[in-house]
This record gives C-alpha cells, structure tokens and sequence, in this order.
C-alpha cells in the first residue's frame, strides 16, 4: 500500500496554502507571559487521548504517552522549567469538552478537530496537524466506494466529527456510535457494522497492521487539529499558541513522530504534522 499517496494524491483537491503565522519562530524570550491562573495553581492541566496510538494511549505502566501528550508536557516545561508541572487527563471524544468548560482541565490536546460548531463552545489554537476522513471495511466486503454505504451500518467513535458530516451528506445510513476506537474496529470485524468512519491517521496504521480489513480510496472532510481552550482565556490561548510554534521551531513534531510512529509511516505522519502541506480546499 502506498501510504504517501493515500495521504497526499487522494487529498489534492487545491493548491497548497501556507501562512507565514505558521511558520514564525518563537523563541524562549518571546515567549507571551503565563497567565496568571495556571502560574498559580502551578500545573498544566491537560485533557489527551489514553486510546489514540500515536497521539495518546498508554504505555506497559499505564501511564499515557505519545505526540499530544509529550505536546501537554513540553507547554508544561515552557511554564514551569519541568514536564513533570502537566497533569495528564486521559479524555474521550465525548467527555473532552465537558471536562473542559467544567474546569477539570486547562486544555484539551485530544485529536480535535477544528470546526465552527465546536468554536461556539471552545477557542481553538493554530492548527497542528491535518488530515481527512476515511472508510474501512472487511476484505470480503462488497462496498467498493461511499455510495455503498446507502442502508448500511456505520460505526463511530461518540463525539467524531464524521457524525454530523454523515448527518447532513449521507443521512440514510444507520449508525452505532462506540466509546474508543478499539470498540470500532471491534464491532467491524465481529460483523456488527458494515464500515468504520474516522481519521485517516488512525486508519491508515490500522489498515496497515490488520490483514483482514481494507480502506476505500474516497476521502472526505479535510479538516485540522487544534488544543482547545475555555472561551475568553486569550492569554492563555496566546501562550498555547506561541508554545506550538516554538516546538514546531525546535523539531519537537518531527523528534516525537519518530519515537512513537510505526517505522513505515514516520513520512506519512510528518507530512499530516506540516500545516503547511495541508491542501486547500476549493
């Protein structure tokens, strides 16, 4: 399978775009002051991904490690001079910005994709990484493009953002909506759901390592990540935000892909982790 060119060929639908806010350079003395809540309470309290290999999952110990995570740590080591000040939440998609708006964390780093919905509730950073949607089905399966899926059962991870996408483009599906993506691909294999939509950077390592499943070519929903913050916190949105550029400036993406990305995809991973790459939409 050419990953490369399910990344980048299936998504070139417009000429790259690049901002030269995305590829400023922030410094340590740059740096916007630590507002005044989180330098009191003396830790970074961040929502990620427990379930979401690379982005977030746990390690033999039980302790949560991967890309979102080590973002969580290093905002935490620009504040406090020490990784160890983030106080890690393992999240779901459903309970991410609950926790949020209630105060139980300070900000999510948790797969979230950016879209106008969700910044009713929550202010969004620059984005991160990129990606698109993508389908997966069994081998033996007779769906062969996305108009297959007409009356056919859909599994998602509660709280995607490909719900409300099949919600308004492909209303005649049925759904199952599931707490992790282990419970996804699960209820597909166990024939309790005809595809499985979510990110393509899940689904692309997931496609990878199981033999029994395949992924359409159809990519849909091109979209990008954010950390997500309380509304109003512009001070402490600008220091997400100027924390973001300077691990993208040290290497940080590039330096973390490469510690817990399968070999065979480390390329995929940094083009999804170069904003710059990102296709623009028609």
């Amino acid at each position: 399978m050419n990953v490369t060119k399910l990344v980048k060929g299936s998504l070139a639908v417009g000429v790259l775009c690049a901002s030269t806010s995305l590829t400023a350079i922030a410094v340590a003395d740059e740096m916007p002051p630590l507002p005044e809540s989180i330098e009191e309470q003396g830790v970074v309290r961040i929502g990620t991904k427990c379930d979401y290999p690379p982005d977030g999952y746990l390690n033999t110990d039980g302790e949560p490690i991967g890309l979102e995570v080590n973002m969580g740590k290093q905002i935490a080591a620009y504040a406090f001079g020490d990784e160890g000040a983030a106080e890690i939440t393992c999240v779901t998609s459903s309970n991410r910005v609950p926790a949020l708006v209630g105060g139980k964390i300070d900000a999510i780093i948790a797969t979230m994709g950016i879209n106008a919905q969700r910044a009713e509730v929550v202010d969004f950073s620059r984005p991160y990484t990129w990606s698109s949607s993508s389908i997966l089905v069994m081998n033996d399966s007779d769906i062969q493009t996305m108009d297959d899926l007409e009356g056919r059962t859909v599994a998602f991870v509660k709280g995607a953002w490909q719900i409300p996408w099949f919600e308004e483009n492909m209303p005649n599906i049925n759904d199952v909506r599931l707490d992790t993506v282990s419970d996804s691909i699960q209820s597909l294999m166990q024939g309790r759901a005809d595809a499985y939509a979510h990110d393509l950077a899940v689904q692309l390592s997931l496609d990878m390592n199981n033999d029994r499943i395949r992924m359409l070519e159809d990519r849909y929903q091109l979209g990008s990540r954010g950390v997500a913050v309380r509304k109003g916190e512009e001070d402490w949105l600008a220091y997400v935000d100027a924390s973001i550029d300077r691990m993208e400036a040290e290497g940080k993406f590039e330096e973390w892909i490469e510690e817990y990305e399968d070999p065979d995809m480390v390329e995929v991973r940094k083009t999804l982790w170069d904003v710059s790459q990102r296709p623009a939409e028609d």
